[in-house]
């Protein structure tokens, strides 16, 4: 009989994780148990990664490539091309007058005036010769000025061909009010230059702020001919309809994604966020609330971490992707250089330093045995016993005895025994960890100590005991098969687009039959939206929100916005909230001074497709007695070595509680557990860390 299966992989700068799921299991949504398997990267070419976790995921399950009837993807093409910087033949072509847009920007320098004599500024995403302008002019509200110049364009389009640009970001003065002349622009590029890559800012995002327009615009651009590229490789892989994880939480198909890549910039970090909040979400009460927790994603290359409150990841539209600003909405997610393959040195002033250069997936670490000249944190875990001598099931052997060569000569330059070094590299990675944590709790104004901690990632759950004591964190959670809870993620999230529009008037001013057409024009591109991803009118879903500020500050606040016919009664809601939501941020608002008024500045709408999510079954509970899931005892070092029971954790049962010092394993990741903490298996499979 034939299957329908449910694919998600997810491709990490070490591995690629694949999750699949029978939706004809037990249930309408899929309640067979999910089949979980790793396989190298490949970041040579990533779709020979892909290709290699599909087959052998079809090959466990017996499965051919026609049993599959979805795929959903999570991808760090568009990501890794802009943190390594190679953007390369690219063209901007922007409003006569304003050239130099790019090399103005926005006039600050990082880490404040005092760095300004230090910082040396970065060279300019497009450089100036690069750069052409076209005549014509549009006002903040769309009104034409002058007409559009199509001499110019046509002298722009051929210039930036003969100079051989392959891709053309379009950012023209007051888009976002009025298309005309952007769209104008591209029927020039599509005549004198078709081989080119277009993008266009109306079409990416239309908000104001004419310079990171510019940027987001020009990203989207330098990573189209790499991503779509990639995406017909994959594509051919697979018969079945095949999804894009996007930075907002959301999925897209293939075809909408080629339209605008940048919206897949945090792909695989914003996969392994929803996978955290669906684990939140299922977690019966504890500390920190329901469904409210901090989220650790630690890979091989590096360590993501988020917020999930009330069942959702907060969002961002202010992030940033290596150097270049990017305004899309994005899962806010904060990302350091502390993976398993974080590289460990001894700086010039001779401090050990870790990360955040990696070893990767190729050479990788020094036990992966495969050419690798530098220490990094998984040979520290490997040489004090915390991790076993092999990982994924004994298919990658792990050589012990060269990680500890390597940690011997590091150890002997700082002064050190291995055992110390190897301890020093941990604590350094567990405390940038904890830095990154709080940069997504305290700087935003959240206690650290109200939320549990969803250690998941390969390495995730391996400093979660440590961070436990740094943060005084009440909890660690570390789901079933950590080590692929990103790709399980892209299982449990929903068809999404945004649709934005700049309307600046103060609340005052407003005008809400204007206001009431703005959001029934983005509700219409919502849902023809939806209704090119194959979802009739009654299973679309459309959600309204809005950016206000009090006048005169330079960035805004999002808020919900109700259903309904936008009147007077909806105009008083959103303020309250814009009020409520400003008092909640930054300890003030200024509801009730006339000297504060407020106003409006972005219109949005959100096109939601939803899609069956998996229920797995919750396990009975056990006898209550784990030693039925140890499997011997090896010496590992927490503050000395110890001979330290092993138990494989697929064969604890709900109720069992290990007491540590102990390890755990799995197929895809490791918990050492330390001395004075305990593990309890719960109903849906999770691991409850608390000391």
């Amino acid at each position: 009989m034939a299957r329908r299966l449910r694919i998600g992989i997810d491709t990490g700068g070490t591995f690629t994780d694949v999750v699949a799921l029978d939706i004809d299991g037990d249930g309408p949504s899929g309640t067979a148990e999910p089949v979980t398997t790793k396989t190298p990267s490949t970041p040579a070419d990533p779709a020979e990664g892909f290709a290699a976790g599909l087959a052998k995921v079809l090959g466990l399950l017996g499965a051919s490539p026609g049993d599959v009837a979805a795929l959903a993807h999570g991808t760090t093409v568009a990501t890794n091309r802009l943190l390594e910087d190679r953007i390369d033949d690219l063209g901007f072509v922007t409003t006569e007058g304003f050239e130099a847009m790019l090399e103005i920007a926005r006039q600050s320098v990082p880490d404040g005036y005092g760095n300004s004599y230090f910082w040396v500024k970065p060279p300019r995403i497009v450089p100036a010769h690069r750069v052409r302008t076209v005549g014509g002019r549009l006002d903040h509200t769309g009104a034409e000025l002058r007409p559009f110049d199509e001499e110019s364009a046509v002298a722009a389009a051929r210039a930036l061909r003969d100079a051989g640009v392959r891709a053309v970001g379009v950012c023209l003065l007051h888009s976002y009010a009025n298309p005309a002349h952007e769209l104008a622009m591209r029927e020039v590029l599509r005549r004198e230059h078709p081989d080119a890559a277009v993008s266009l800012s109306c079409e990416v995002l239309r908000e104001y702020r004419e310079y990171e327009r510019s940027v987001t615009t020009l990203v989207d651009a330098a990573v189209k001919p790499a991503m779509n590229g990639y995406l017909e490789r994959i594509a051919g892989r697979v018969a079945a309809p095949l999804l894009v994880m996007k930075s907002n939480g959301g999925v897209l198909s293939a075809e909408e994604v080629a339209r605008q890549p940048i919206t897949t910039v945090l792909s695989g970090p914003a996969a392994g966020a929803l996978g955290a909040a669906f684990v939140a979400a299922r977690l019966a009460g504890g500390p920190g609330g329901r469904g409210s927790v901090v989220t650790l994603d630690g890979g091989g290359t590096s360590t993501d971490v988020a917020v999930v409150l009330d069942g959702e990841p907060t969002l961002t539209t202010e992030g940033e992707i290596g150097r270049h600003p990017v305004k899309i909405p994005m899962i806010d997610i904060v990302t350091v250089g502390a993976g398993g393959g974080s590289v460990a040195r001894r700086s010039p002033d001779g401090a050990l330093k870790v990360g955040p250069r990696s070893a990767g997936a190729d050479p990788g670490p020094l036990c992966y045995g495969r050419g690798g000249t530098e220490v990094t944190v998984t040979d520290a875990h490997a040489v004090l016993g915390r991790i076993p001598p092999h990982l994924l099931g004994g298919e990658v052997p792990l050589d012990v005895p060269a990680a500890r060569a390597g940690l011997s000569a590091l150890a002997a330059g700082l002064g050190l025994t291995v055992e110390r070094a190897a301890a020093g590299i941990l604590e350094i990675s567990a405390w940038n960890q904890a830095n990154a944590i709080r940069r997504i709790t305290v700087k935003r104004g959240l206690d650290v100590r109200d939320y549990p901690l969803v250690a998941f990632g390969g390495s995730g759950p391996l400093l979660a005991c440590r961070l436990l004591d740094v943060l005084g964190l009440p909890a660690a959670v570390v789901p079933e098969n950590p080590g692929n809870l990103s790709a399980f993620g892209l299982l449990t999230v929903d068809v999404k687009n945004e649709h934005v529009r700049t309307r600046v008037v103060r609340d005052t001013e407003l005008d809400v039959p204007a206001l009431a057409e703005v959001f029934a024009d983005l509700e219409d591109e919502a849902g023809a939206a939806l209704a090119r991803e194959g979802f009739p009118q009654e299973r679309r879903r459309l959600v309204r929100s809005a950016d206000l500020r009090y006048y005169g500050q330079a960035f805004e606040v999002r808020v919900a916005a109700p259903a309904g016919t936008p009147d007077e009664a909806f105009r008083a809601e959103v303020v309250r909230r814009f009020h409520d939501a400003h008092d909640a941020r930054y300890g003030y608002c200024h509801r009730d001074d006339p000297r504060h008024p407020v106003e409006w500045v972005n219109l949005r709408v959100s096109g939601i497709g939803p899609i069956p999510r998996p229920r797995p079954p919750e396990r009975p509970p056990g006898d209550g007695d784990p030693s039925r899931a140890r499997t011997g005892t090896r010496p590992v070092r927490f503050d000395d070595w110890v001979e330290t029971a092993v138990y494989r954790r697929e064969k604890l049962a709900p109720g069992d509680v290990v007491a540590g010092p102990a390890v755990i394993e799995e197929f895809g990741s490791t918990l050492p557990l330390h001395p004075g903490f305990t593990a309890r298996l719960d109903g849906h499979g999770n691991l409850v860390v608390t000391r």
